[in-house]
């Protein structure tokens, strides 16, 4: 609808999964990943879905290059599937599972897309879960750094972008409080625990690849919202704060500054561990930019009693929202791209993360009109464009997701794609939106379709 003032060298991109896309749980070697446990187990998934398919990007790898390319990406965000690379997460690498991304970088750049690397997208080692208890043990940062060196050492030459984690509060929350997630445990207690290890395990990955790998960009892809107080009341202004940096600030915080919020470290006391000099020296200046999967924002009060940081989340009825009942706020990415910009100031920023799912039905030749999706990414789109008037150093922009994959323990229920996959022939059919996309890219001009 209006030209937008994105550079030329902006990378408009999309992101995916290693364990959501690829199938071929025992090919060339692959070893268990905690999800194969996970979702093998009665009443884990929705309706009792697997990986053991998936999109079967493994075998179809090629065509999906292709499709990225006819949709004019400039870069493509993927993971490495840690058990394919070492099947029990220690030891040499497995030459064949390196291969298989070998030649995907090669691709990718053949076709001029700037590949950018997750190493770590929720797929442990399960034999690293079976014999450590995962990442509640504090070796298990050391054996990802040993992980993330093979992967930047045969990689390191042509990638240019590194993600370490993905969203590490999801694999404390869903994984191991809530129970809904891989590994599946259900203890309050672990959580800050598991967290510290999350944060030392980026630490020794980052030091790792930067040094087999010079010069490459790296960050972890920080989930987050931003936070807006329930009423101008300076008791509810104060918890949005207090959301705020409890949230983006428990990962970001010791990754930037090499400490946690003093927030957190009042309200907490010993519940949350200590860094050791050491840690603390690697984790300070660990990110070269920072990557920021968003999908929506908060409103926030203040909750006396409730929880250490006493906030509770006010439901947003008036808005619409996704299938996944998250609230749609294109404004909030827009306003949390200034809050990080500011907080942590110098550092380059790549929406690494950002879509929609909404009910959608194909037609008989697999074409989806997914006209909420479209209106949801230029919404966001323009968000993203005001934030960079504002001044943020706003570099690339991912949508997520390419395919309509495996929504973890949602199963294929949840459809984020801007490509249709079809669960029984698994053809690709580029949706509306990924049509819109392509358009967009091309042009840089917001349309309606």
């Amino acid at each position: 609808m209006n030209a937008i003032a994105f550079p030329s060298d902006f990378l408009w991109g999309a992101a995916t999964a290693a364990f959501q896309i690829e199938g071929a749980p025992r090919a060339d070697g692959k070893g268990p990943s905690i999800w194969d446990v996970f979702l093998a187990t009665p009443g884990r998934s929705l309706r009792g879905e697997t990986g053991d398919v998936a999109c079967d990007h493994y075998h179809r790898w090629q065509e999906d290059v292709a499709l990225m390319r006819e949709l004019g990406l400039r870069s493509y965000r993927f993971s490495v599937s840690w058990p394919r690379v070492q099947p029990t997460g220690r030891g040499p690498a497995n030459a064949a599972g390196l291969d298989f991304y070998d030649r995907l970088v090669d691709a990718l750049l053949a076709a001029q897309i700037v590949p950018c690397l997750t190493l770590y997208h929720w797929d442990l080692p399960a034999a690293l879960q079976m014999e450590l208890g995962g990442w509640l043990h504090g070796d298990l940062p050391q054996l990802f750094g040993d992980y993330a060196e093979l992967v930047a050492r045969r990689l390191g030459d042509r990638v240019p972008l590194w993600i370490t984690l993905n969203e590490p509060w999801v694999v404390v929350e869903a994984g191991h409080v809530e129970g809904t997630h891989a590994p599946g445990i259900r203890d309050r207690l672990c959580r800050y625990r598991v967290a510290h290890n999350l944060i030392r395990g980026h630490a020794y990955a980052a030091a790792r690849v930067r040094a087999a790998a010079p010069p490459v960009r790296v960050s972890f892809a920080l989930n987050t919202t931003y936070s807006y107080p329930a009423s101008d009341d300076a008791a509810d202004r104060a918890a949005a704060q207090r959301a705020m940096e409890g949230f983006a600030g428990w990962f970001a915080d010791p990754m930037h500054f090499g400490a946690y919020p003093a927030v957190l470290r009042e309200r907490l006391g010993p519940l949350l561990p200590e860094f050791t000099p050491a840690d603390a020296a690697l984790l300070r200046g660990s990110l070269d930019c920072l990557a920021l999967n968003y999908y929506f924002s908060d409103v926030i009060r203040h909750a006396p009693g409730h929880g250490a940081l006493e906030i509770e989340s006010v439901p947003q009825r008036h808005r619409p929202h996704t299938t996944m009942n998250w609230p749609v706020v294109p404004d909030g990415l827009c306003d949390l791209l200034v809050w990080l910009h500011r907080r942590y100031s110098g550092l380059p920023i790549y929406v690494t993360e950002n879509g929609a799912a909404f009910e959608e039905a194909p037609d008989a030749a697999g074409y989806v009109d997914d006209a909420l999706r479209i209106a949801y990414l230029r919404d966001h789109f323009a968000s993203a464009a005001r934030a960079r008037a504002a001044g943020v150093d706003l570099r690339g922009y991912y949508v997520w997701s390419l395919l309509d994959n495996l929504e973890w323990s949602q199963g294929f229920s949840q459809r984020f794609g801007l490509v249709h996959c079809d669960r029984s022939t698994l053809k690709r059919t580029v949706k509306a939106s990924g049509r819109w996309y392509a358009e967009f890219i091309a042009t840089g001009r917001l349309n309606d379709r």
